[in-house]
């Protein structure tokens, strides 16, 4: 009965709720590890399979290990119990592991009930929050907030304290190519190089040209600048002038691309009131999308 209560709680007031619970455990642990419930051995706790981070930086362990071992877990671990008598992670692997290394036996943990849906959640919320994923990663868990929980860019923004923009932009990586995003993960390319790929025709064969060159991201926008007006120049047209669009206009192609997903170009008429919207989708899922949005569906 109590766990149905503590996840009716929590899911009734959605995604700022469970940032509170977090919030509150972590206030109640800053005080080190007397507020925790109990220790529990180390080898009873394991982590949670459905954990969004899937790397850890070896040099951030180490650092994290060598403070462990002359401090000790200033912060309690919060987990939930299993009905094996294990405790499974639900913010904390870091920590946990760095304990393994520097050969702890025992944790301070606060113990939780959280749903299956929760724990997940709050893995996602904890990551984000803390600035643990990078930038596909990062991406990844607004996506999944979204497609398994129904929030919108507005409340992840609000409940996260991110801009809309930010998550827009994260999000729109995503519609990069599997090769490019795995670039991203193993910082072989930045996610401002991403970024400058996404109006390319084919960002792949681009991106390799930027690892292969140590390109910066301004010369990596210089090149799908060129690739897209490769096309245009091999083709026996007279050449169009070129109206350098104002600021603001840019800056409105910018949000309205942020928040669609997809490129969007604005040309308007200078000295009147009409011009053209063009959105460019790559995808038959962004057309389906952009289908659903007019739609108001």
């Amino acid at each position: 009965m109590a766990g149905g209560t503590e996840r009716k709680r929590g899911l009734g007031r959605g995604l700022s709720a469970l940032m509170s619970d977090v919030a509150e455990t972590e206030q109640r642990a800053g005080t080190g590890p007397s507020s925790a419930d109990k220790k529990v051995p180390i080898e009873r706790i394991t982590p949670n399979p459905d954990q969004p981070r899937k790397r850890f930086a070896e040099g951030d362990l180490d650092d994290l290990s060598a403070s462990i071992r002359e401090k000790g877990v200033i912060q309690p671990l919060i987990v939930r119990a299993m009905a094996d008598g294990r405790y499974e992670i639900v913010a904390g692997e870091r920590r946990w592991r760095a304990a393994q290394m520097a050969q702890l036996h025992e944790l301070p943990v606060i113990v939780r009930e959280f749903s299956d849906v929760e724990v997940l959640e709050v893995a996602i919320i904890e990551n984000i929050q803390r600035a643990d994923l990078n930038a596909i990663e990062e991406a990844a868990g607004y996506r999944r907030l979204m497609d398994q929980f129904g929030h919108t860019q507005e409340k992840m923004a609000e409940a996260l304290g991110k801009s809309r923009s930010h998550i827009a932009n994260l999000l729109r990586l995503l519609n990069l190519p599997e090769p490019i995003l795995e670039m991203v993960r193993t910082n072989e390319m930045s996610a401002g190089h991403a970024r400058a790929l996404l109006g390319a025709d084919d960002p792949l064969s681009l991106a390799r040209q930027v690892i292969k060159g140590g390109l910066s991201v301004r010369a990596t926008e210089a090149l799908v600048r060129k690739e897209q007006s490769g096309d245009a120049s091999a083709a026996p047209k007279a050449p169009r002038p070129v109206q350098e669009k104002d600021a603001d206009t840019k800056a409105l192609e910018g949000d309205l691309s942020a928040t669609l997903g997809m490129k969007v170009e604005l040309n308007h008429k200078a000295g009147g009131e009409t011009g053209q919207v063009t959105l460019h989708y790559k995808t038959l899922e962004q057309l389906d999308e952009l289908c659903r949005i007019l739609s108001g569906n």
